[in-house]
């Protein structure tokens, strides 16, 4: 019997990717859902959305009926209602038989509101693109005028527009003589050119402000406390699909704002969906992309989706006759609104060499596939898995993984010292071998104190002394968020300010160091005292969650408050973080990529299935194993490289399997493998495995080609996968890969042993590749066998081919 689950899903894709009939009206909405009118000057756009029955939206402003319900309130022209009389109203829509309401409340209807530089001149200024890095806010200004980058010092800004250069800039008797004006219209030499119209409302709104004094602001101005962006998103067809976008702030005094021309607006992808200067999205080709929109110091973004036309959408595949995974629906139901269909399963022999290399990083061995092959029972994938992660070497492969999170890597000149490190990773071990769950593995770190060589976790306030740095390092580590841009300027492209910067550093302020008993030991332990300023006016900054309130450290550890809040269940960006990290790990790339880039601007791909598997792992116990048994298991991972005209291109949405260069350690430990060699490391033990190296200065040329971290941050990125020259340079005329080929001398040895060439053959092949030669391979390979000269030199034939099958990309990447 299929499940329930399996019908839905099934149900699902077929509606959505079926060839369209004429799509009739499913829903209609009308943003924004709640219209405000403040001032005489105050304005609100409207925008009119229609769902229809294939999922599609449609947006019908321009064509459905609107209609006011009391138009003495307000009035309504080209989609934009302004106010007339105080008093409450409704705005209605209606289209293909569909109706939504919002209520209009109008306030102070002959009241003109009071200009104000924060909340009205700083917005002109940043929508016109003053205060960026290529103008006014670079670092040195432009011109001989500076103003902070996007805005972080909003009073500066005003005294440097003031009261700068004499007053030259504003002229409160003569606004229109204002130098900042006459630049902004071209009407004397700009070097940023025209910016301004004497008739736009940025124009109105500066020149107001430079004709009533261009005064500061009231200490009580009100101030942007929240974004909406309407409607929540977009399903565009490819042929002509457009949407309209509104964006409304709330300001601190309850009013609201329609600041849709006054935001910076960015696509993600403006070659599928671009967006104009006033929030007008595009479709331009199949795909997705996330659509922000940036206004004072928030961020705010929603997905667009673009469609094939009717004409071009896919025909169904039939879903699998069995149970699905919930991660797996979310899946399916994602892909089913893009219109693309889902590569199959991979087979058993695809799987084995897949899932051994991803779980513990070595190919299985000709014994271990052919058993996994010959195993008759349904589950015997699941039973692989679970063999694999009682392996030791699952846990080699996640000290590796940690260690580069960490940074672990010696260092004489920072007394880093190879002991401490070689510690530092042991514990390291020992903690992931004892299945410690992941959020008291974290909070160890986060509250370690005493000695680098007696307590371990006591590196992680060693390998980063600065606070500023620790905090960033914590933050992009364990929360995936990018936080340096916030240490000079409110973040372009995301929510955070220089004040949550500063506060999240304030934790790690009290931080103390000192030598210990022996020189290569250092003391870590809380100081109790110890402060971060903030550089815009040099105070004190308070401990504060990031994205929440203040926090309550007195007579406490800084860092155990913030390891409690950072571990919590309902914190919500650690689970996220991690979880996501072991998605990308098996899947290769994260439902957010990269992994360390939660941002407003990079939104997931799926969040439903973000969401899911972090509410999986919280309910595990953060389990490790458990987590990654579950990933290993779901259709996504398991799917085949197989492309059809719906997925070839899709590399977000988990469609079909893209094939992955083994990274650097792996690709060594698995040459060793097929060539029964052992590697050697200057300085340490013999037969080490690549994996296990702890400290990230024990390398060799080979790992540093392949791009092995140097751990000298904690960037995802130091992690390269990418292949390139010198890696071809290396693999064809080194010495690593033919000098193991001579050491193991597997070829000549298997003919000793009495085995034909053919047997030869297969057997390097299962080793290399995981299959046997096809039948085109095997005829041309035991030719150039049979050929070689003199006959009993055909063992040298065998390590040519053994050399050229080390050289394969299907040799070199899991696929």
């Amino acid at each position: 019997m299929r499940s329930a689950r399996s019908l839905a899903a099934a149900l699902l894709v077929a509606a959505a990717i079926a060839p369209a009939a004429t799509a009739g009206v499913r829903a209609l909405r009308l943003d924004p859902p709640r219209i405000e009118l403040s001032s005489a000057d105050d304005r609100q756009t409207v925008v009119v959305q229609a769902t229809l029955d294939d999922g599609r939206t449609l947006d019908v402003t321009d064509r459905a009926r609107l209609r006011l319900d009391d138009p003495r309130r307000a009035a309504l022209v080209d989609r934009t209602l302004t106010p007339l009389l105080d008093g409450r109203t409704s705005l209605t829509a209606s289209y293909g038989g569909r109706t939504a309401t919002v209520s209009v409340t109008v306030t102070s209807a002959a009241a003109l509101r009071d200009v104000r530089f924060r909340s009205d001149v700083l917005p002109a200024l940043t929508a016109s693109g003053c205060n960026t890095g290529t103008c006014h806010g670079s670092a040195r200004g432009q011109d001989g005028f500076g103003l902070s980058l996007f805005g972080f010092d909003p009073e500066g800004d005003r005294r440097r527009i003031a009261l700068e250069r004499g007053s030259r800039r504003v002229h409160p008797a003569a606004p229109d003589e204002s130098l900042l004006l006459k630049k902004a219209l071209g009407a004397v030499p700009h070097t940023g050119g025209r910016l301004l119209d004497e008739r736009s409302p940025r124009y109105r709104t500066i020149r107001r402000w430079i004709a009533e004094g261009a005064r500061p602001d009231p200490v009580d101005v009100a101030v942007t406390t929240a974004l909406d962006l309407h409607p929540p998103g977009a399903v565009l067809d490819a042929e002509g699909g457009r949407q309209r976008f509104v964006l409304v702030a709330h300001l601190s005094d309850g009013s609201t704002r329609d600041v849709t021309r006054d935001a910076v607006w960015f696509s993600r992808d403006p070659a599928c969906a671009p967006v104009s200067a006033d929030g007008v999205v595009r479709a331009v080709r199949r795909g997705e992309s996330h659509v922000t929109a940036r206004y004072a110091t928030f961020t705010v973004g929603v997905p667009v989706l673009v469609v094939p036309t009717a004409a071009d959408r896919p025909a169904p595949d039939a879903t699998p006759e069995r149970a699905i995974d919930p991660l797996d629906a979310l899946v399916l139901e994602k892909l089913a609104r893009l219109r693309v269909r889902p590569a199959p399963r991979c087979d058993d022999e695809t799987f084995v060499r897949r899932v051994h290399l991803d779980l513990i990083g070595l190919p299985p061995t000709v014994e271990e596939r052919a058993a996994f092959l010959a195993d008759p029972r349904d589950d015997r994938r699941a039973r692989l898995v679970d063999r694999l992660l009682e392996r030791e070497e699952f846990v080699d492969l996640w000290v590796m993984e940690w260690s580069d999170m960490l940074g672990i890597r010696s260092d004489p000149r920072r007394n880093l010292s190879p002991k401490a490190m070689l510690r530092y990773g042991e514990w390291l071990e020992e903690r992931l071998r004892a299945d410690t769950p992941i959020d008291v593995l974290v909070r160890e770190l986060l509250t370690a104190d005493g000695s680098t060589l007696a307590d371990p976790p006591a590196n992680f306030y060693h390998v980063e002394p600065d606070p500023l740095k620790l905090a960033e390092n914590v933050a992009q580590s364990f929360l995936g968020m990018r936080l340096q841009c916030a240490q000079c300027h409110n973040h372009p492209f995301d929510r955070w300010t220089m004040d949550d910067y500063y506060g999240f550093a304030a934790f790690f302020a009290q931080v103390g160091r000192k030598s210990g008993a022996e020189p290569r030991e250092t003391i870590v332990f809380d100081r109790g005292t110890g402060d971060v300023k903030h550089p815009v006016g040099g105070a004190a900054v308070h401990p504060r969650f990031l994205g929440g309130a203040a926090a309550d450290v007195a007579g406490k550890d800084r860092r155990r408050v913030l390891a409690e809040w950072l571990t919590d269940g309902e914190n919500p960006y650690f689970a996220r973080s991690f979880v996501n990290r072991v998605w990308a790990r098996f899947l290769g790339v994260g439902v957010v990529e990269p992994v360390d880039d939660f941002r407003v601007s990079n939104p997931p791909s799926n969040e439903p299935l973000l969401d899911a598997l972090a509410a999986s792992f919280v309910t595990s116990g953060y389990d490790l194993r458990a987590l990654v048994r579950r990933i290993c298991l779901t259709d996504a991972y398991q799917r085949s490289t197989d492309a059809d005209e719906t997925n070839a291109l899709d590399r977000r949405n988990f469609a079909r399997r893209h094939p992955r260069r083994l990274r650097a350690e792996v690709l060594l430990d698995t040459i060793c493998r097929v060539t029964e060699t052992t590697p050697k490391f200057a300085g340490l033990p013999e037969g080490l495995r690549a994996v296990e190296l702890q400290d990230g200065a024990d390398t060799n040329e080979f790992l540093l080609t392949f791009g092995r971290p140097v751990r000298t941050t904690v960037c995802a990125c130091d992690v390269v996968m990418e292949p390139n020259l010198s890696q071809a340079l290396l693999l064809l005329n080194g010495t690593d890969v033919g000098a193991r080929i001579a050491e193991g001398d597997l070829p000549r040895r298997m003919l000793a042993e009495g085995r034909s060439p053919e047997e030869a053959l297969e057997e390097l092949y299962l080793r290399c590749l995981g299959r046997l030669p096809d039948d085109a391979e095997r005829a041309a390979l035991l030719a150039t066998v049979r050929d070689a000269q003199p006959e009993h030199e055909a063992h040298l034939a065998l390590e040519d081919v053994f050399w050229a099958l080390l050289n394969s990309k299907e040799f070199l990447f899991n696929h």
